[in-house]
């Protein structure tokens, strides 16, 4: 039971420190959106007007896309799939990522692979609990091709 208490009290931490780094919030009254008008506490609207709540899923800037920890989380669903499968992709690249407060995190990564020599694009679900060094490839299929049968 202690476990799932230090969960909730991650997620809801992360919640927080997500709204303070990303939107900003008021000590009082609230979040604003970006034209200065309150917005409900169900969420805040993105640049683009869309929603987003805490526990939704959010794209991972460009630079962070880059970063190491999300090029070993694309090799990794690259490696996992390619055991499952049997098969014999190499990782080219990220194109791009977003992630979800679970508990822990969910990635979801678009990227190119190349399979007998022609790229390809696949999306990836890995999810991770870094303080139980667990991660675990939920979904690897290829992008735009709904009947691709996903590896778990």
């Amino acid at each position: 039971m202690k476990i799932k208490a230090w969960v909730l009290v991650l997620v809801i931490l992360h919640c927080i420190s997500l709204a303070n780094s990303v939107y900003g919030m008021e000590p009082v009254g609230g979040i604003r959106d970006v034209d200065g008008s309150k917005n409900s506490f169900g969420g805040t609207s993105d640049v683009d007007g869309s929603k987003n709540s805490c526990g939704g899923i959010i794209d991972v800037d460009e630079h962070n896309k880059n970063s190491l920890e999300i090029q070993n989380l694309a090799r990794f669903a690259v490696d996992e799939h390619n055991k499952k499968q049997n098969s014999l992709l190499e990782f080219n690249g990220v194109l791009k990522a977003r992630q979800q407060v679970v508990a822990g995190l969910m990635y979801y990564i678009t990227l190119e692979a190349t399979d007998g020599g022609k790229k390809n694009k696949y999306e990836a679900k890995i999810w991770v609990k870094a303080w139980e060094n667990f991660k675990e490839l939920q979904e690897f299929k290829p992008v735009g091709d709904e009947t691709a049968n996903a590896s778990s």
